[in-house]
């Protein structure tokens, strides 16, 4: 079953304050975008991961599946997981298999791809009732968030066995609650970043100790997705704020670039490339429009609005190979960015 493919212009928003004069050179920068739409309506596409077929996998959150679209055919493929699941996040390993995070169902879940069979892997405290982001490092294993619970976990691929980290609660008139731990990247140095969204603070866990070192934002921040750039910088996107932030963890600064489409911008899925440039989508602006962001210059270059209107676009990934950067949209959509070389 295919979907139908929407072909963007390349149709740069000239923000003058920012960029002057558009021209050539403007446009070189813009990335090429592409969206198909997914053939199951308002099934909650999200969080594409490309495998080493190149097939692009992808969740259906509302509507409990997997599934992958061959991007050479445009051609999907589903396969459901039991009702209740609610899955958020997949990713693909080495040998093609997705793995995903059972949101509503406690669990990560290994998918076989031959057979369609499912391997569950439940999480051992039942107060981390939902895996939320999922990342792989380097030894075999998969490091998640559990945001609700208020966990970060980490699954050895091998033995299937699960420990899981509490992170610090966050205080509110009512009580306590979960600081929320959501976005999570792993560094140059294997260890995993992880944003804590219910509060202004970004956390490291020591992979060897399962220590938890806490940098402070300022006040007001409610980071979301992050990256980590290879000089170990930790890059977020404020969502509250509106704002490109990025830490230093070796001193513990921390400098804020306000979004171009301002405090109610609601930046949220973001990727780095391969020129470690910064790419997210502002979702508070209608349509939501993809930006790129340059650190070594610290200007913001590139603005393109995503025809499909986009809504919020949650998650996204770079895959180098190709150079392009995936992502899903909450008007059905998965889409392709081909940024510039």
């Amino acid at each position: 079953m295919s979907g139908t493919q929407i072909r963007l212009a390349i149709l740069p928003f000239l923000f003058l304050s920012l960029f002057g004069t558009a021209g050539p050179s403007l446009a070189a920068q813009d990335p090429q975008i592409t969206e198909w739409e997914v053939p199951w309506e308002e099934s909650g596409p999200r969080d594409p991961y490309v495998g080493p077929d190149g097939k692009v996998w992808f969740v259906g959150q509302r509507s409990h599946y997997l599934a992958y679209m061959d991007p050479a055919s445009s051609e999907f493929k589903r396969f459901d997981l039991e009702d209740g699941t609610g899955p958020h996040n997949v990713i693909v390993d080495e040998d093609g298999t997705p793995w995903y995070a059972g949101n509503l169902a406690r669990h990560i879940g290994k998918l076989d791809p031959m057979t369609g069979g499912i391997e569950k892997i439940m999480m051992p405290d039942e107060r981390a009732r939902d895996p939320h982001t999922l990342v792989f490092d380097e030894k075999g294993g998969i490091w998640f968030t559990v945001q609700a619970g208020n966990f970060v976990g980490h699954l050895t691929i091998a033995t299937g066995k699960v420990k899981l980290v509490e992170m610090p609660q966050t205080e509110t008139r009512t009580g306590l609650t979960s600081s929320r731990p959501y976005g999570i990247k792993m560094d140059g140095r294997g260890n995993p970043w992880i944003v804590l969204f219910n509060t202004n603070k970004i956390v490291r866990v020591d992979p060897e100790t399962l220590e938890v070192e806490t940098y402070e934002l300022p006040e007001g921040a409610r980071p979301r997705r992050l990256e980590v750039t290879p000089d170990q910088r930790v890059w977020y996107v404020d969502f509250a704020r509106g704002q490109l932030g990025r830490l230093d963890p070796s001193s513990g600064t921390v400098r804020e670039f306000p979004t171009p489409g301002g405090n109610l911008s609601r930046p949220y899925g973001m990727a780095l490339d391969h020129k470690n440039r910064i790419w997210f989508v502002e979702g508070g602006t209608q349509p939501a429009r993809f930006v790129g962001f340059d650190p070594a210059s610290e200007e913001f270059f590139s603005i393109t609005e995503l025809e499909s209107g986009g809504g919020s676009v949650r998650h996204m990934v770079f895959h180098p190979e190709t150079f392009t950067i995936w992502f899903g949209t909450d008007t059905n959509t998965i889409g392709r960015a081909i940024v510039p070389r």
